[in-house]
């Protein structure tokens, strides 16, 4: 739309331009967002010819047909106004404010003069002389009643367009519903007052203009730009002065940081039913980039996830459309949330499926594959996990203090949080309750009896961290009933345990509970042999529990189980506690 304070600019450079024969545009619209300009555009594509689409600048997104030689662009408007297939406001603009181009897509801007629909004789092409930008100090300034009559031909998107921007600078906290009210005329009141302006609570349109501009320079340098991806079957306005693709690697199509600014983009592509999206929306929630706090949604065909970390912060968000997964993910430093928000709001926006799918096998495997990755993305790793396992029936687990010192967050089996309920820091042991109540096929039963010396005893855990999935056992005997020393509250096993072992249960021959495995530590510059380990000796255990109102099955049967049950049940009782 030809904003009133610039027609007189118009009129200058449109006899410059006319003098100089240099191609010019006819511009018939012009929106305050993205979206809606790329939807006009796509309207007027289908029945118009030479469309293209621009961005302006100060927050506009301008549409025009061209380019033409002056004389052709003033016969293509006076044409098409008339015929009614542009507005009546329509008029010749000159390039000079032009920026990047949105459309047509992947193209770039054209810069020599097109032939009217039908010509057949074309002057040669000309090259356009850019011409310089106004001055935008020349903008003259209105009275309340020339701004108000100013403000009266702008859109109810522009004018959400201007309560977005009020908010952005603090001075309006109402809703963006294009009225202009008390709450909007006090907030562009407020706005003038700290911009030196005169407070008339009506903004003229170089003041809008300041305002949009300043709320758009947050985007310098991000280099906008609506990216079609036909390999993902995606097309999405990127920030391309900051991310370039990389590579594809299933389900991704990755965009990497390309300068000081580490920002990353993955354009989500798969094929698949609900389990399958339900499971991506698990799996993504293991990566890096993905950090543990910050808002979660899913719904039966989409899902978004808002992720807040230390150092950075992410944006998820995918649906389920005709067996097919699609989405994206944005990753940015953490505590430059302005653009964040302004970069995150521009994908969304403009976020569109196309055809197309991104096929599994699109990356062959090769040596740089590993555990910890999922496709080329790092996997979420805790800073230490050791083992445990569960002495009641809501999943409460006992553990060795080891596993929650220093730490952030601690999960049972990777995917339950925990929060520690007694910790018996004489003995080494800690007790975790899981947030969400959990229902255990077996719990320990703790050996009162005392047990024969160099009978077969065995300890279960996760002797290598996360890496197995389910714990594994450890045989070894019963070497003394005291430690070294002679501590009654542990028992010497001849047994070669490793790290991850600590915290888990130790069995008798009948699956009772021993004790739990310590950690070893080396005393006064000691190191123990490899089969020397020990355990917190089960009266001891029974006895901190209890003092701290936790309830435990105990037995003072002495039975024999095999090997292979005495496994199904340690797997069913044994777990990994992670320390984020």
């Amino acid at each position: 739309m030809l904003k009133p304070f610039r027609y007189a600019f118009f009129v200058f450079w449109w006899a410059v331009a006319a003098t100089a024969q240099s191609p010019v545009w006819v511009q018939i619209e012009a929106q305050p967002t993205l979206t809606a300009a790329q939807d006009r555009v796509r309207a007027y594509a289908n029945v118009l010819d030479n469309v293209a689409g621009f961005y302006l600048g100060s927050g506009w997104y301008g549409i025009v047909l061209g380019p033409y030689a002056p004389a052709d662009a003033d016969i293509v408007l006076r044409d098409l106004r008339r015929q009614r297939q542009i507005p009546g406001d329509s008029f010749i603009a000159f390039g000079n404010n032009f920026q990047q181009q949105f459309w047509p897509i992947g193209v770039g801007a054209e810069t020599t003069a097109q032939p009217l629909p039908g010509a057949t004789d074309a002057a040669d092409p000309v090259i356009a002389e850019p011409l310089p930008e106004p001055d935008p100090i020349a903008i003259p300034d209105e009275t309340p009643r020339q701004a108000r009559s100013s403000e009266a031909l702008l859109t109810r998107a522009e004018k959400e367009l201007l309560q977005v921007a009020l908010k952005w600078a603090g001075t309006y906290q109402g809703a963006i519903d294009g009225s202009y009210g008390r709450g909007t005329r006090g907030a562009m009141e407020a706005w003038q007052i700290a911009n030196n302006h005169e407070a008339t609570g009506i903004l003229t349109s170089g003041q809008r203009a300041e305002l949009l501009g300043a709320y758009n320079a947050v985007l310098d340098g991000m280099n906008l730009q609506v990216m079609r991806d036909d390999v993902a079957g995606i097309e999405i306005a990127l920030p391309t002065g900051v991310v370039a693709f990389a590579e594809y690697e299933p389900p991704f199509a990755r965009y990497d940081a390309k300068g000081d600014i580490p920002a990353q983009v993955l354009l989500i592509s798969q094929p698949g039913d609900q389990n399958r999206m339900f499971g991506l929306y698990e799996i993504l929630q293991t990566l890096e980039v993905v950090p543990t706090e910050g808002d979660r949604v899913r719904r039966n065909r989409e899902f978004e996830i808002n992720a807040q970390g230390r150092d950075l912060v992410s944006y998820t968000y995918a649906n389920l459309r005709n067996e097919r997964i699609k989405g994206f993910m944005l990753v940015w430093p953490a505590g430059d949330d302005e653009r964040f928000t302004r970069i995150r709001d521009e994908m969304k926006a403009s976020f569109n499926r196309i055809g197309g799918i991104l096929d599994p096998a699109i990356a062959a495997p090769d040596e740089d594959q590993a555990t910890d990755l999922i496709a080329g993305l790092q996997v979420r790793k805790p800073r230490l996990s050791r083992s445990g396992f569960f002495i009641d029936g809501v999943g409460t687990v006992l553990t060795t203090t080891e596993a929650i010192d220093s730490c952030t967050r601690l999960t049972i089996d990777t995917d339950t949080e925990a929060e520690v309920a007694h910790r018996d820091d004489a003995l080494g042991l800690a007790v975790l309750r899981p947030v969400t109540r959990l229902a255990p096929i077996a719990v320990a039963a703790f050996q009162t009896g005392v047990p024969r010396l160099q009978s077969e005893v065995a300890v279960a855990g996760y002797p290598y961290g996360g890496v197995l999935v389910t714990p594994s056992l450890t045989f070894g005997r019963l070497a003394d009933l005291r430690g070294l020393n002679g501590e009654e509250e542990v028992k010497r096993l001849a047994l070669t345990a490793q790290p991850g072992d600590a915290g888990g249960p130790v069995y008798d021959n009948g699956g009772a509970i021993l004790g739990m495995l310590l950690p070893k530590a080396a005393k006064a510059g000691q190191v123990l042999p490899p089969e020397v380990s020990f355990s917190v000796d089960a009266d001891q255990i029974v006895a901190s529990l209890q003092g701290a109102g936790i309830a435990v099955d105990t037995t003072d049967t002495v039975a024999f189980m095999p090997p292979e049950t005495l496994t199904l049940r340690a797997a069913d009782q044994t777990v990994l506690v992670s320390c984020w």
